[in-house]
This record gives C-alpha cells, structure tokens and sequence, in this order.
C-alpha cells in the first residue's frame, strides 16, 4: 500500500506525462495483492492507450495485467452472465499478451494455464502446463504442482503422482513441501490412506526441521517461516480428516491439538473438528464447531457449506436460512460441486420447491464434480 500510494501521487503529478512504467507498477501490485482492482483496471488501460504499438513487449505486459485484473472480477461478479463474460476477457487479454510477445514468457503461458484451469478447460490447460514445463525446463515447483492438479481433475491420478513424483526427485529438500501436500491428497483420491498418512508424515519431517533450522534468522526468512507455519497447520488439518474416515478419532484429535499450538485462531481448524464431531454423530457439537470457523472467517466456504448440511439433517432451522448459507459459499466459489449437491438435497427436501430445481442442481454437482482437482488450481 505504501508502494502503492507514492505511484499514485506520481500519476497524479501533471508535470510527469510519461508514466507507462509507474503505470504498468502501479497494476501490478493490485493485480498481484487483489487490491483496488478497479483503480488497476484503469491504470492498465491508461498504460495500453499510451503505447499504441510502441513497445510490443510493454504492450504484452500490460495485456497480461489486464488479464488478471479482469480474472479477479470474474470471481466477485454478481451474476453468471457477467462472470461468463468476464472470464472470457481475461482469456482474451492473455491469449494477446502470449501473442505479441517476442518470446514465450513463462508467465504468461502459467497465467494462461491457470486461468483456463479455472475454468475447467482443462485440455486447454492441459497444453500451456506442459509448454510451461519444456519452457523452465522442468525446473519450476509451482508448474509441476499446476500439471498435477490439471492432470487430477482429468481423474488422471496416476499420472499425477507420477508427475509429483519427478518433481521430487529434482526438487531439494526444503522445496519438497507443497509436492508432497498434492501427493497426500492424489493419495487420498486413489483411497491409499496408508501410504497418504506416510507422506503427510514425512511432509511434517520436513517442515519441523526447516523451522529449527531458519528458527531465529534473518528476517528475510520470516515470511517462509510464515508460510512454512501454515502448511504445517493445514496439514495436520489433512491429517486430521484422514484419521476421521478412518473412525481414528483419538488420533484426529492429537493432529487438532497439533494444530491449536500452531494458531488458536483457525476456521480451518474449527471445520476439521466439526468434520471429526460429525463423523462421531454429534451433530450438535458439530455445529458450534463450523458457526466457529465462521465467526473467525465468515467467507470460509467449507464452514459454509458443512453449517448447512448440519441444519438440514437436524431439521432446526427454516428452508430459507439453510439455503442463505449455500448460496453465499456458491457467490463465493461458484464451481463448488459440493454446495450445489447440498443445495440440491435441500430442495428436494422441500415440498415448494419443483423437482427440476433440485435435479439442474444434481446435474450442476456432478459436472463440476467430474472436473474438480484434488486441490484448487490457484
């Protein structure tokens, strides 16, 4: 923000025609903080009626933060039809950055996978990934874990292990982490709860002794100690639910305890509890445990979704209230398959809703269920 209110009082300055750069700055940092998208907006579109073909390579970057800008709108549009449209821009302005560019930039063509991903045009996403991976050759985490995710919501899951696998065995060790959490998961699809607690543990290994390692060092390490803190919560968190499918309750609960030293302040921690109550028939308790996890995040679209499905079988609140809460977790993640099978057992459930309802819900979950990864694209 600091960085981002001296560009502000540049552009503002009259005396400084020639801004492209601060321009081109000034959208990226929205575009990558998801900040005053808008304000972004408008900067980069200032930056692309500066250029008129000056600079192909400018014009390319510009178009590339148009694409994200507009990708970040798509995800808070109001409605499908603006989100569709939207969505469709964003591709558009990423197909012509990749375009005019003289050179493939890997960024571009992760963007242009990412986004396509998300879209679920994963054969599309599909090509860029593996573009993407001949471009850094083979040399980029994100990339492999990017391809695996695809290649996961193709049911491709082999493969994907495979793919997570070759990225291990040229990955060093403090590297490894976010590998080995999408190989639990691709584990967990392919029902080896045995061999996904294995990684799970091995992944906690590595991350404890990263954290005495860097413990007390520069402060240039503090936020991967930050990010490495989180990993090491979501995944007792994974752990946790592991243990819960497996009825290894006093287990869950010692990943919980785990985690509650980590941050007592987790939504993710109160729905994995929620999750282990609920497997226990607690119904009641399983329900303070996701209002929980709201109080703490309100937006936390798993709590959402679990707050209703907990209502809907305890039969304590009316029709309308349960339903407020799917259709806040579905304005919030719109390919969400799990909110619209919940939400289509709700309107089966009621007498005035017409069964075409709860059937086009079906349907909505079970598309979006045949493409969903095993851990989300971005």
């Amino acid at each position: 923000m600091v960085a981002l209110n001296l560009l502000r009082n540049l552009l503002n300055n009259r005396e400084n025609p020639d801004c492209i750069l601060e321009l081109l700055l000034a959208s990226k940092i929205c575009a990558e903080n998801m900040i005053s998208v808008e304000e972004g907006m408008t900067y980069t579109s200032k930056a692309l009626s500066e250029l008129h073909g000056i600079c192909g390579q400018m014009a390319s970057v510009a178009n590339c933060l148009l694409g994200l800008l507009l990708s970040i709108q798509s995800r808070s549009a109001p409605s499908d039809s603006e989100r569709t449209s939207k969505q469709s821009e964003a591709l558009e302005a990423l197909e012509t950055a990749g375009r005019i560019m003289r050179e493939r930039d890997p960024h571009i063509i992760f963007q242009l996978s990412l986004e396509n991903a998300e879209q679920r045009k994963l054969d599309v996403a599909l090509y860029y990934a593996k573009q993407l991976l001949n471009l850094e050759a083979e040399s980029s985490v994100r990339s492999y874990i990017l391809l695996a995710r695809i290649l996961s919501g193709q049911k491709r899951f082999v493969d994907a292990e495979t793919v997570i696998n070759a990225a291990l065995d040229q990955t060093g060790k403090w590297d490894q982490v976010e590998l080995l959490r999408t190989k639990a998961k691709l584990q967990i699809a392919q029902g080896q709860l045995k061999n996904a607690i294995q990684t799970y543990t091995h992944l906690l290994g590595v991350v404890q002794v990263q954290t005495k390692t860097f413990h007390g060092g520069k402060k240039l390490l503090k936020s991967r100690g930050n990010h490495d803190r989180r990993l090491e919560m979501e995944t007792w968190h994974d752990l946790a639910n592991v243990y819960t499918s497996l009825s290894q309750w006093r287990d869950a609960e010692v990943c919980l305890t785990k985690s509650m030293a980590i941050s007592p302040y987790s939504a993710s921690r109160w729905h994995t509890t929620g999750l282990l109550y609920e497997a226990k028939g607690l119904h009641q308790d399983a329900l303070k445990s996701f209002r929980a996890a709201l109080d703490v995040d309100p937006s936390h679209v798993p709590s959402l979704i679990s707050t209703a499905s907990v209502l809907r079988l305890l039969g304590s609140q009316s029709m309308p209230i349960i339903r407020s809460f799917l259709t806040d977790a579905l304005q919030l993640d719109k390919m969400n398959h799990s909110a619209w099978y919940n939400l289509g057992l709700l309107y089966k459930d009621d007498v005035r809703a017409s069964a075409l309802e709860a059937a086009e819900c079906f349907e909505a979950a079970a598309v979006l269920e045949e493409s969903a990864p095993v851990e989300p694209f971005r």
